[in-house]
């Protein structure tokens, strides 16, 4: 009787307080919309709700994140929600800390104006910013966080950082160390020994990097594992700080063991893929050879590049080292677990706000139900870096389960349209200007429109040109250019019209070939008083007629700015179809690019250049078909074309006559100068000859220094150089610069 009394009560009292909704309204919301409110609620207008059930709704509703403040009242069936929202955060400000620097507020901060005032995400922000405070080495420092209510209701939030102090090592030492020294230790720890002038480039100022302590002993073990010693034991850093004066000392305890020899090099694959042959061509590692980490995870990552070429994407190569303590040798055995075959599902394109999607997809070696290749997708990559379109543009691999896989494209836009300028100053010629407008990837369509305008106090030369570099998506290519140019020199001019047309095919992802005619006019035009001391057949106008066929390798991996491969050109000119001009001419050109950052640390990049141009007179070879050199295109250090044999006129007057083969090259190291302006500086030194049946009979070299730069209008050159083997009479040029050419 007691139960049914409490269960009647109970009832009862439920149905007291609930009332039968008639309608619902909200007050103060704006970032949820009334019918996305309404659907979460559990029940509806007719229906009878308890305090209970709208108790419910107020915490749903709350979750959301976007209130601080949540009631509700109901009158007459009349069921109301109150919400106080929080407010926007319009200003973001950082001050005592890289006040300026934008990259800090994004990555570290990651509070973007317009979004909403939550204490939890301040607070995160920060923690992120001490710590990252710390990671520069600096202790005890202190962020405090002022919040504004502006007079439009948003609040101005501004992050105070008080940097602490700087820990400076005074000490280092290596207690067990006799196989390796210091110095090798040096080469990869992040926290070092403070030297005498630290401040000076490539001195160590011994400021302590927190973040780095934890790895700096694994750093340290991997050195001995490069150089056998597999056994070698590392202990943490022990670091005794003196906070009264900011400087700590470190020491490390290291048990050195014995240098491991390999006694056998064994290949273990789980599912057989490739010939054990194949794998061993690319395994570096040798018996009786001391075991070098580093080499095995260099042959790990090649056998991995030739299981994932069979459709293995997820392949894992896994070291197994059985060491033998007795004679201290030791076997390498490469596991090879391949998994399963992998197919790509779909390519997925991003960022490409103005480059047409197929322009894209023609340069991926992937495309839906193929077998996944680690070699496609690397030859993928470099191929959209050889556009020159973007920025940057990276490949993703989304895994949708053990045998497919998404690739997704991201791109971020380059400016291919630009203004080209380039010129210099020489001590002859005075000043050169040259200017341009084109656009390499006309309406995101991939097509090459140009129009070039080059004046100086002795040249003009105009020029339009149009090609595609892939005619209806095909592997053919096709051009076409019309050019006029003045040069005027002392006592005659030379005026020259011409136009050319050409096609292309792509016979593999590297190889090119090229097929053209081109056609010109060239006038001399004499003073009245010229004399041409006796030398007049060199100053006959002629028209030239000529086909050009060619051919070149590139495998590198940007177009402005490569980093690895080389280039290779060979074109081959024969003048003397129904013309004046009769003769051969060859060209051949060659680059080198490698980036050094594995080796130095930071993006240095190495460049070799060479040029190898020759002429065959078959029958009339003007003066102007001849070879000139001097010039950013072969000697800096001297004027452009300023280079070649010569001969006395009557007069004794030395003229230039151009050469019949020159060499020269080019040695260059480019480094970064300010990266998040993308400025590099460049050092570098050619050297040239130049002749006719003696290619040494004019040498000559130059050095110098320059800024290179992508500007918002294009990659700038600066280039300040000086002669070499400079002889009287030389034209020589101090300064040249260039805008919208490669590296």
């Amino acid at each position: 009787m007691k139960l049914f009394l409490a269960t009647l009560l109970i009832f009862l009292t439920t149905n007291i307080f609930a009332q039968t909704i008639k309608s619902i309204k909200y007050d103060g919301v704006v970032h949820i919309s009334e019918s996305v409110a309404l659907r979460m609620l559990d029940f509806q207008v007719g229906d009878d709700v308890d305090e209970q059930q709208i108790d419910i709704a107020i915490k749903k509703y709350f979750k959301q994140g976007y209130f601080t403040d949540l009631y509700a009242e109901i009158e007459d069936g009349v069921l109301t929600f109150y919400f106080v929202e929080k407010p926007l955060i319009s200003v973001v400000e950082l001050k005592g800390y890289k006040d300026t620097d934008e990259e800090i507020k994004n990555s570290v901060i990651r509070i973007k104006k317009g979004s909403l005032y939550d204490e939890k995400k301040l607070q995160a922000a920060k923690k992120r910013l001490i710590e990252v405070m710390g990671q520069d080495g600096q202790i005890d420092s202190v962020v405090e966080i002022k919040t504004e209510y502006l007079d439009n209701g948003s609040v101005k939030v501004t992050f105070y950082a008080n940097e602490g102090e700087e820990i400076i090592i005074n000490k280092l030492n290596y207690s067990g160390i006799s196989g390796l020294g210091e110095e090798d230790f040096n080469e990869v720890v992040a926290n070092k020994e403070a030297q005498w002038m630290g401040w000076f480039y490539g001195r160590n100022n011994g400021v302590m990097k927190l973040q780095d302590l934890g790895y700096d002993y694994l750093r340290i073990r991997d050195i001995y594992m490069q150089h056998g010693y597999l056994d070698a034991k590392i202990d943490k850093p022990f670091v005794k700080t003196d906070f009264h004066n900011y400087t700590a000392t470190m020491s490390y305890q290291i048990k050195e063991g014995y240098i491991y020899k390999i006694s056998a090099i064994s290949i273990s694959q789980t599912k057989e893929v490739a010939q054990e042959e194949l794998i061993r061509e690319v395994i570096n590692l040798n018996v009786n050879e001391a075991f070098n980490i580093k080499t095995f995870r260099e042959d790990a990552q090649r056998i991995k590049v030739i299981i994932s070429d069979y459709g293995y994407a997820f392949a894992q190569v896994v070291p197994d080292l059985k060491k033998n303590k007795k004679d201290n040798t030791v076997e390498v055995i490469y596991k090879i677990i391949p998994g399963e075959k992998v197919k790509i599902r779909n390519v997925l394109i991003s960022g490409n706000t103005r480059t047409l999607d197929r322009i894209i997809r023609r340069e991926i070696y992937l495309g839906p139900g193929d077998m996944y290749s680690l070699t496609d997708l690397t030859d993928s990559r470099n191929a959209l870096g050889r556009l020159g379109f973007f920025d940057s543009q990276t490949i993703e691999e989304k895994r949708i389960d053990n045998k497919t896989m998404d690739l997704i494209v991201k791109v971020k836009e380059a400016s291919t349209g630009n203004i080209q300028l380039g010129g210099g100053y020489g001590s002859y010629g005075g000043l050169l200007l040259n200017v341009g407008v084109n656009d390499r990837n006309i309406w995101g369509s991939g097509i090459d429109i140009g129009l070039k305008v080059e004046e100086s106090e002795t040249t003009k030369n105009y020029s339009f040109n149009i090609s595609n570099k892939k005619l209806n998506d095909s592997d053919f290519s096709g051009n076409f250019s019309i050019f006029h140019s003045s040069y005027e020199y002392n006592d005659y001019t030379v005026n020259t019209d011409g136009l050319s047309i050409g096609t292309g095919h792509k016979f593999s992802r590297f190889v090119n070939g090229y097929l053209g005619y081109s056609y010109s006019k060239n006038n001399y035009n004499l003073d009245d008083d010229f004399d041409d001391g006796g030398l007049g057949f060199f100053f006959e106008s002629y028209a030239k007629s000529s086909i050009t066929i060619s051919a070149s390798f590139d495998n590198t991996d940007d177009y402005y700015l490569p980093r690895e491969g080389f280039v290779l050109s060979q074109n081959f000119e024969k003048a003397g179809l129904g013309a004046e001009s009769n003769y051969f001419k060859s060209r051949t050109k060659f680059s080198k690019y490698t980036g050094l950052e594995d080796y130095v640390g930071f993006d240095a990049i190495f460049r070799y250049k060479a040029r190898y141009n020759f002429v065959a007179d078959n029958g009339y070879l003007p003066v102007a078909e001849r070879f000139y050199m001097g010039g950013i295109s072969s000697v800096r250090g001297y004027e452009s074309y300023s280079l070649s044999p010569t001969i006395i006129e009557d007069d004794a007057t030395e003229r230039r006559v151009g050469g019949e083969q020159t060499f020269s090259n080019s040695l260059e190291l480019s480094l970064p100068l300010v990266p998040k302006a993308k400025m590099r500086i460049v050092v570098f030194a050619d050297w040239g000859f130049i002749g006719d049946s003696d290619i040494t009979e004019y040498s000559r070299g130059g050095y110098g220094a320059g800024l290179e730069w992508f500007s918002p209008v294009g990659p700038i050159q600066l280039i300040f150089a000086q002669p070499l083997n400079e002889q009287f009479g030389d034209k020589t040029s101090t300064f040249e610069f260039t805008m919208g050419q490669r590296f």
